[in-house]
């Protein structure tokens, strides 16, 4: 059964909970720079993350623990000048927060007041409970992220699916509803199976937002370059493609520069 889907010219937290009240799902999309942001803003997605993934995306690295703070804090700002509807939501990255909670708050206010941005995320449960609690006194909206936590993957040694096994089960879900207590405004769980994402979504009353967590939950994020496949070697069972750009941008790029060598372009028409 479809929902009514409500207008929101501009989307807050508050219009994120009331989505989940009302049976909405939530999309969201990652985005690094001004014209991508631009482009998703305008097609309507809710949220906007600015994820560390531009470790990997953009830099070129194989993990998201590379990049600063002042690199977040760049493509942030991008994302933010192209963004009119979108809640904006920043990644904080490794090693910014985890080890205590002055230097937690202390990084979120300098990507809250660089960056313009709306509200940040930060991986982790107990484990950065301090820290988070230090942020929100703020005033600064925290989004949780559970399940597969990729600054961690040192830790687990695999992206393979978390929260398999009954033990770790029951902490993600012990973390959820702390993360809910202290007042996150909504949760991304990641890569965890489908009927424990399910689950949590339904014991908990603030959004959740699943990346390989099945269709049970309150809403979805992609990777925009997996989603759009401007990225061609990373398929996992999870995302879908809604364009082949990778291929598409290929052979464009291969027929100007075959323009270009048989002096086809310019043309005169292309010409002053």
């Amino acid at each position: 059964m479809s929902v009514a889907k409500k207008d929101y010219k501009i989307v807050t937290t508050k219009s994120l909970f009331d989505m989940k009240q009302n049976g909405e799902k939530i999309s969201m999309l990652t985005a690094y720079d001004y014209t991508m942001a631009k482009i998703v803003d305008s097609a309507g997605v809710d949220v906007i993350l600015v994820g560390d993934s531009a470790s990997n995306v953009m830099a070129g690295h194989e993990t998201t623990l590379p990049i600063t703070l002042d690199q977040m804090i760049y493509h942030a700002s991008c994302v933010v000048r192209g963004v009119e509807r979108a809640l904006v939501v920043v990644d904080l990255p490794f090693g910014t927060y985890q080890s205590d909670s002055k230097k937690a708050l202390e990084s979120a206010i300098r990507v809250m007041k660089e960056s313009g941005a709306h509200a940040l995320k930060l991986e982790g449960g107990k484990e950065i409970k301090e820290g988070i609690k230090k942020i929100l006194g703020a005033g600064v909206p925290v989004m949780g992220h559970l399940g597969l936590t990729p600054q961690s993957i040192y830790k687990f040694g695999t992206y393979t699916v978390r929260a398999k096994e009954e033990a770790e089960a029951i902490k993600l879900i012990e973390d959820a509803k702390m993360l809910e207590k202290i007042g996150c405004f909504a949760i991304v769980l990641e890569k965890i199976p489908a009927k424990l994402a399910e689950q949590i979504a339904k014991e908990v009353s603030i959004p959740i937002i699943g990346i390989g967590a099945g269709g049970g939950v309150d809403g979805q994020v992609l990777v925009v370059h997996d989603m759009i496949g401007m990225t061609h070697e990373f398929s996992p069972k999870f995302l879908r493609r809604y364009m082949n750009l990778y291929e598409d941008m290929t052979n464009a790029i291969g027929q100007y520069v075959e323009d270009v060598k048989s002096k086809d372009f310019p043309n005169a028409s292309e010409q002053y």
